[in-house]
């Protein structure tokens, strides 16, 4: 014990990079656990085949145009909440939602929360996950 106790005085440094990257790996863990609501590629795949998800993409229009999933609506997160009607008829059914990289489709979430909306979930790493994991993008 008192090797430890020495070890720890001498590299304090290390071990508080220790500790934070545990936390940061145990909330990562959890919150995908914890039913969150994200969901991997692979994940929304399933879910868009099987529960005919649909999938909200929040970029800005030029970027979706560059390359989206197939059959994903862009509406930009600078004007979703404005949209909420066309999204309506969609209230009750699972909505995917993806960005670049899954940040801003993380926030869309939660405002659609907000909204009312009760099956909204995050494609975790946005369509960069998508894109690596090799799944289709298309660019009509």
């Amino acid at each position: 014990m008192a090797q430890l106790i020495e070890f720890i005085g001498n590299h304090l440094f290390l071990v508080v990079g220790f500790l934070v990257v545990g936390a940061m790996l145990a909330h990562n863990l959890y919150s995908d656990m914890g039913g969150s609501g994200n969901l991997s590629p692979q994940q929304a795949t399933e879910m868009i085949n099987r529960e005919d998800a649909m999938v909200v993409d929040v970029r800005p229009m030029a970027d979706f145009n560059k390359g989206h999933i197939l059959g994903a609506k862009n509406y930009p997160m600078n004007g979703l909440m404005k949209q909420l009607t066309q999204l309506e008829k969609h209230k009750q059914g699972p909505i995917i939602v993806s960005c670049r990289s899954g940040a801003q489709s993380a926030m869309a979430c939660k405002q659609l929360r907000k909204a009312g909306f009760e099956k909204v979930y995050n494609l975790r790493g946005g369509i960069l996950a998508w894109s690596s994991a090799n799944l289709p993008v298309t660019r009509k």
